[in-house]
C-alpha cells in the first residue's frame, strides 16, 4: 500500500493561509452540527515534568476523514532551530483502514492554529478592526500576523514579547514580507493599549494579559495555554469578556484560561457562550454591541489538523507533491 509523505516545506506550500482559513470555518461547522467523533486528547507527561506526547485522534463526516495527530511539546526547544511542538498527522482511509498519507505536525499545527483565529477574528472582532497587538514572537506569533491581516484591515501592530531579542527579529522579518507599519513594545500593557484585535501567543504558564489593560470592544485570542494548569488572561480579562471556544468539552476539561478563573469563583459554565461553529452556523449572534470585549479560548482540536490534512492530500494527490512510499497493510 502506497503511503503519500509531506514535509514542512511542501506543508506550507500546499496550505496556504487564505485556504486554511475556509478549510477551518467547515471543520469547526461540521464538529457544532455534531459531524464529528472527537475524544479529550490524551497527553503523557514525560518524567522531567517539563516536556509531554501528546496524542489526538478524530473522525469527521464533512470532509470524510478519520486520523490521528501524534506530538511532543519541549517547551525549551523556543529560541533554538527546533519547534516546541514535532510530530506528524496521520490520515487514514475511511473505508478500508489503510494509512493515507504521514504529514508534517509543526508546519500543520502552526498555519491551522492561526487560521482558526482568523475565523474568529471574522465572526467576533469589529469589521473595522485596524490596531492589533501580539504576545509572543515565535511561530504562532508569525502566522498570526498572517492570518489577522487577512481577515480584518489591519494599519498598525504592536509587538510585545518577554525575550525582547526575539521581538525585535520578529519585528525586522516581519516588516520585510508585510506591508504594514509594526513595532515592538517593552511591556505588553503597552502594546495591547487600544487595540482592537489582541492575540495572545506566548509559552507562559502565567498571565500576559490582564483585563484592566483591554479597552472597549477590543477582541481577544487567547491561543498559548494548552493545560489545565497553564494560562495566558488573568481572571478579570476572562470574567469581564463574552466567552467563546472552540468546543465546550475541551474547555471545560483542558483550558486554564477557563478553569483557574472557575475555580477561583469568577466565572462559571455558562459563562462560555458558544462554540465558534454555533456562531457561524448562525445558532449564536456573537458580538452584540461595538463596546463589548470578546474573548475565544482556542487549544487546538484534532478536527482542525484533519480538515487541514485532508485538504493538503488531495492537493498533493493532484499535483503531484509529497513522496510515495510503501508502507504494508496488505494481506500475506
Amino acid at each position: 500500500m502506497q503511503v503519500l509523505l509531506v514535509n514542512q516545506n511542501e506543508v506550507a506550500r500546499l496550505l496556504p493561509m487564505s485556504e486554511c482559513i475556509d478549510a477551518m470555518a467547515g471543520a469547526l461547522e461540521t464538529l457544532s452540527r455534531g459531524g464529528a467523533i472527537l475524544p479529550l486528547r490524551t497527553v503523557m507527561r514525560l518524567p522531567d515534568g517539563k516536556n509531554a506526547f501528546a496524542v489526538m485522534p478524530a473522525f469527521m463526516e464533512s470532509p470524510h476523514v478519520m486520523g490521528v495527530k501524534s506530538v511532543s511539546i519541549f517547551p525549551g526547544n523556543h529560541g533554538t532551530a527546533l519547534d516546541s511542538h514535532q510530530g506528524a498527522v496521520l490520515l487514514f482511509d475511511t473505508g478500508n483502514g489503510s494509512v493515507l498519507a504521514v504529514m508534517d505536525a509543526s508546519s500543520i499545527t502552526a498555519i491551522r492554529t492561526a487560521a482558526v483565529s482568523a475565523v474568529a477574528t471574522r465572526a467576533l472582532s469589529r469589521s473595522d478592526a485596524s490596531e492589533l497587538a501580539i504576545l509572543g514572537s515565535a511561530v504562532q506569533a508569525r502566522t498570526h500576523l498572517e492570518a489577522m491581516l487577512l481577515v480584518r484591515p489591519i494599519e498598525r501592530v504592536r509587538v510585545w514579547s518577554r525575550h525582547a531579542d526575539s521581538a525585535r527579529s520578529f519585528v525586522e522579518a516581519a516588516r520585510s514580507r508585510h506591508a504594514v507599519a509594526i513595532e515592538t513594545c517593552d511591556s505588553a500593557s503597552a502594546a495591547v493599549d487600544g487595540a482592537h484585535i489582541i492575540c495572545t501567543t506566548t509559552a507562559s504558564r502565567e498571565p500576559v494579559l490582564a483585563g484592566e489593560w483591554v479597552g472597549p470592544g477590543a477582541h481577544i485570542n487567547a491561543v498559548g495555554a494548552s493545560a489545565v494548569s497553564s494560562r495566558e488572561l488573568d481572571s478579570n480579562a476572562v470574567a469581564r469578556a463574552r466567552l467563546f471556544v472552540d468546543r465546550r468539552e475541551s474547555a471545560l476539561n483542558e483550558s486554564g484560561d477557563f478553569l483557574i478563573p472557575r475555580g477561583e469563583g469568577s466565572i462559571d459554565d455558562t459563562h462560555i457562550l458558544a462554540e465558534i461553529g454555533e456562531v457561524l452556523l448562525g445558532r449564536h449572534p456573537g458580538r452584540e454591541s461595538r463596546d463589548e470585549v470578546t474573548l475565544f479560548k482556542s487549544l487546538g482540536l484534532a478536527i482542525e489538523d484533519l480538515a487541514a490534512a485532508h485538504h493538503i492530500y488531495h492537493k498533493a494527490m493532484s499535483s503531484g507533491a509529497g513522496v510515495r512510499v510503501e508502507l504494508g497493510g496488505g494481506r500475506d
